[in-house]
């Protein structure tokens, strides 16, 4: 993945890394600087070579819901009359920030701490009328992720989902994104040990080395890991941590065990084990194990910063409704029909490449 950048360099209306603007929404106001300092992300020397830059940057007030995520909390909250009124606040501030900054385009990413998953039946979730009507009457089943994607789409801004909470990907919006040809892909960005899982799973499938069983557990400190301590939205996560293994290896894992702990000193330095057993030739059973110590951040800014030029890349090219050539980004893909996605990382990459060399032939 860190070659994907430099490989793609010449594509056609690729976005520019030194022309990127950065802006965006938090419950906490502090500054990047501080919040880089406060929670390690980047060393003594690289703060102090980004203290000015960053420092200047201030997240706005955020639309923020208790119900959707218990756990996290902060003063820095935009204070709005419902759902109608929190996307048209939201919607505002996109126009500003292109004025501000004399922007061609924007693209949205939400990085927001994970939600709980509402009931996939509301039927405010389901067509792009009720999701209308839901916004009127402030059903409960609409989520701040929502009305960020809401907002976005009314926009005409791109919008990719690195997290696991429902946003784009519910079919009203879906519905929403492709009437209005904005581009949007999620969910949940693939950034360490689900990424690993789609080098290692098709690479045991080929070998016919079949898995028996694959034990993943993670343990984190950050904002994310605190989030993740209410059930609700660790179920959101688990969901999306679990997809991959079935669809890559053919068949059903049924010892395919995720587990996440918060762990407070750990801060921003997660560590993720995998136990993997396999029978192989003759019915000989052996054991994979993997340990990665990683910068959660680190892992997941690269990942954020391609995410954001290729929706603008698609939206140059008129490309709207989810964009599926983005999968080798996600653990759960938004795909064009809904049908079930192709999590191995080859394939994935394949298809991206395809794409963008398709885009700059024409």
């Amino acid at each position: 993945m860190d070659g994907l950048p430099l490989a793609h360099a010449a594509v056609p209306g690729l976005a520019r890394y030194e022309d990127l603007v950065f802006e965006g929404w938090d419950l906490n106001g502090q500054s990047l600087a501080a919040a880089c300092a406060e929670h390690r992300v980047l060393n003594d020397s690289q703060l102090a070579e980004t203290a000015e830059a960053l420092g200047a940057v201030r997240p706005r007030p955020g639309v923020a819901s208790e119900a959707f995520c218990r756990r996290i909390s902060g003063s820095n909250i935009r204070s709005v009359p419902g759902h109608r009124a929190a996307v048209a606040a939201i919607v505002d501030d996109l126009r500003d920030m292109r004025v501000a900054h004399g922007l061609d385009g924007i693209v949205m990413v939400n990085l927001a701490s994970t939600e709980r998953t509402p009931d996939a039946e509301s039927a405010a979730l389901r067509s792009m009328d009720a999701f209308e009507r839901g916004l009127d009457a402030d059903d409960p089943a609409i989520g701040p992720a929502m009305l960020y994607a809401r907002a976005a789409i009314e926009a005409g801004v791109p919008y990719g989902n690195f997290t696991p909470s429902v946003a784009a990907d519910a079919p009203a919006l879906v519905e929403l994104s492709r009437r209005r040809g904005v581009p949007v892909a999620g969910k949940d960005g693939k950034t360490g040990q689900t990424m690993m899982k789609t080098v290692i799973a098709p690479a045991l499938r080929a070998r016919a080395l079949h898995v028996d069983g694959w034990f993943s557990t993670n343990i984190l400190g950050n904002r994310d890991g605190e989030a993740l301590r209410d059930r609700d939205s660790l179920a959101s996560k688990l969901g999306t941590k679990g997809s991959v293994l079935d669809s890559i290896l053919g068949y059903p894992v049924e010892d395919h065990i995720v587990d996440i702990r918060y762990y407070r000193p750990r801060g921003d330095d997660k560590e993720a084990w995998d136990n993997i057993d396999v029978t192989g030739f003759l019915g000989h059973r052996m054991q994979i194990k993997v340990n990665f110590l990683c910068k959660d951040s680190v892992l997941a800014a690269p990942l954020v910063l391609e995410i954001a030029r290729l929706l603008d890349l698609a939206a140059q090219r008129g490309e709207g409704g989810p964009q599926e050539q983005l999968s080798i980004f996600f653990k759960a893909p938004m795909t064009v029909n809904g049908h079930a996605p192709e999590h191995a990382f080859h394939a994935q990459e394949r298809m991206l490449t395809e794409w963008l060399g398709a885009g700059a032939a024409e």
